[in-house]
């Protein structure tokens, strides 16, 4: 391809993707010192972790064993921070994918980001439970 765009799922292609992304957040005013903050002189570690979760995601590798919604307790993200975080991933999706292999980055995404706002309690899709006393009072 020409455009240097993939519409195959490659382990390469992951790397690419995971790199690009990352060269993004860095430069970002919002997201950039957040993750500088976290990441500071861990950034290849960081990024090899990430392959290794993106691979799993796409390419159902399995190589991934961490846990996301621990990582992300103590940042202090926001469900604006989640979307900046979308718009970047997107536009990088778009440079460097087309076809079903940009669609399935784009809807793990967006899972994902879901799957974390509601794990963190925070966003639009985050669970509104009553507190445990109103439950256990509702129950007798």
């Amino acid at each position: 391809m020409s455009s240097g765009r993939s519409a195959e799922l490659s382990e390469e292609l992951v790397v690419r993707l995971v790199d690009a992304f990352y060269c993004r957040v860095r430069v970002d005013a919002v997201l950039g010192p957040i993750f500088e903050r976290r990441l500071e002189g861990r950034w290849d570690q960081h990024l090899a972790t990430m392959t290794d979760f993106w691979s799993s995601v796409a390419l159902t590798s399995g190589r991934y064993n961490g846990k996301p919604h621990v990582a992300h307790q103590l940042l202090g993200v926001t469900p604006e921070h989640f979307e900046r975080w979308l718009r970047l991933f997107e536009a990088t999706v778009v440079d460097l994918c087309e076809g079903p292999a940009a669609a399935l980055f784009i809807d793990r995404a967006h899972r994902i980001a879901d799957s974390l706002q509601i794990g963190l309690n925070i966003g639009p899709k985050a669970l509104r439970l009553p507190p445990r006393a109103t439950v256990a009072q509702s129950a007798a």
